[in-house]
């Protein structure tokens, strides 16, 4: 057998009314057609979950009061007929016990980030995924663009030459008031050390940074010094932080995330420089990405055209001209993930193709960057080794 007769089950555990990232997830998640929401635990009380279930025209069995209720009634369904997989899109204080169940009871994981709290739980996820061999992928979705795959092909190809300086950043300016106190629900639980850990911007944004960072170079920190500022007066996590990162090949590094910075909107960008050349990327305009000679002119190339590698080509869906952004890279992390998921169903090896997506070793060591992060900002001594 060598494909799948049917669509490929999943279930959310958060997610339901006046959720951002759960519908992402769901608009994400069945973009390629072949993967349906089956099943749900949509919010942290029954009465709120069932509604959203029902808003969502989930069918009454499978519409459950908690994801507990989920994981029990779900495992005593024959495979082929239970979820495939579980998608997590909860406050962050709520991924780690019910991620944790669902792996141990052998499914597979979507999860969003951070994936949790803490370096220990992060741990016990990785044991639990090697010891079940599940599918676990956690959603740092601009890893998903086109023109994120081509740069890190660049720097693979060695046209970069050896890499000695990147600069990394992500700017917004929506938490620039106290607008948690205001009824904001997003501000209110990322702001919250209870639900959001231990940083503000630095895990809310810092480790996309990070992510992005790791993904395109390959590169692995050997260690950061840490500034972190709350700006705004009684705000109790930072909303900006400035870092100075140092890499195992000798490569130095920037990174700064701000939530403060007035104006700005979701200004993640990246410069990589190498001995031979540079390159350049920013979210707000995905579909361009540049490359930088110093013996010639800089470079534009654009996306869908017929000149970028397997990794971007894979991850184009529209002719060039024609502009893909945010749910298109969300779209191809569940791609990937969904397709790894369907070669083990059909008893296959997954392709290096289909397994790129962050997995649980990238979500892990994105948890030690925030506190690490943390760790330096405190500390008098500034510098803190990575390992």
């Amino acid at each position: 057998m060598t494909t799948l007769n049917r669509k490929i089950k999943f279930g959310q555990i958060g997610g339901g009314k006046d959720s951002f990232i759960g519908a992402v997830h769901r608009r994400a998640a069945i973009s390629d057609g072949l993967t349906e929401l089956v099943a749900g635990a949509f919010s942290s009380t029954p009465e709120k979950a069932k509604a959203s279930g029902k808003e969502l025209l989930i069918a009454d069995d499978r519409n459950y009061g908690t994801w507990q209720e989920m994981l029990e009634k779900e495992s005593a369904l024959p495979p082929g007929e239970r979820i495939d997989f579980v998608n997590i899109v909860t406050p962050n204080h709520m991924h780690f016990e019910p991620a944790l169940a669902f792996v141990e009871a052998g499914f597979n994981v979507v999860l969003d980030k951070p994936m949790v709290h803490s370096s220990e739980q992060a741990q016990k996820l990785v044991e639990a995924v090697e010891k079940h061999n599940v599918v676990f992928g956690v959603t740092h979705n601009y890893t998903g663009y086109p023109m994120a795959k081509e740069a890190r092909d660049w720097v693979r190809s060695g046209r970069l030459g050896k890499i000695q300086r990147v600069v990394v950043e992500y700017p917004q300016g929506w938490l620039l008031e106290k607008i948690e106190d205001e009824g904001a629900k997003q501000a209110e639980w990322r702001t919250d050390p209870a639900r959001s850990g231990i940083a503000g911007a630095v895990g809310d944004i810092g480790s996309h940074c990070e992510n992005l960072v790791s993904y395109i170079t390959g590169l692995e920190l050997d260690s950061l010094c840490a500034d972190l500022t709350t700006f705004v007066p009684g705000r109790r996590l930072d909303d900006d932080a400035n870092v100075l990162l140092r890499f195992k090949n000798g490569a130095r590094g920037v990174l700064w995330c701000s939530q403060i910075a007035a104006g700005e909107e979701n200004g993640i960008a990246i410069r990589v420089y190498g001995t031979k050349a540079g390159l350049e990327w920013h979210q707000e305009h995905p579909n361009w990405l540049y490359f930088k000679d110093p013996a010639g002119p800089m470079q534009v190339y654009k996306r869908g055209n017929g000149y970028f590698g397997e990794a971007a080509s894979r991850a184009t869906h529209l002719p060039f001209g024609h502009p893909e952004a945010f749910f298109e890279a969300f779209g191809n992390i569940f791609m990937n993930i969904t397709d790894t998921i369907r070669a083990r169903l059909v008893g296959r090896e997954p392709t290096e193709l289909e397994l790129d997506f962050p997995t649980v070793y990238d979500g892990a060591r994105g948890v030690k960057f925030i506190e690490k992060v943390v760790e330096s900002s405190r500390s008098d001594q500034k510098w803190i080794p990575f390992d």
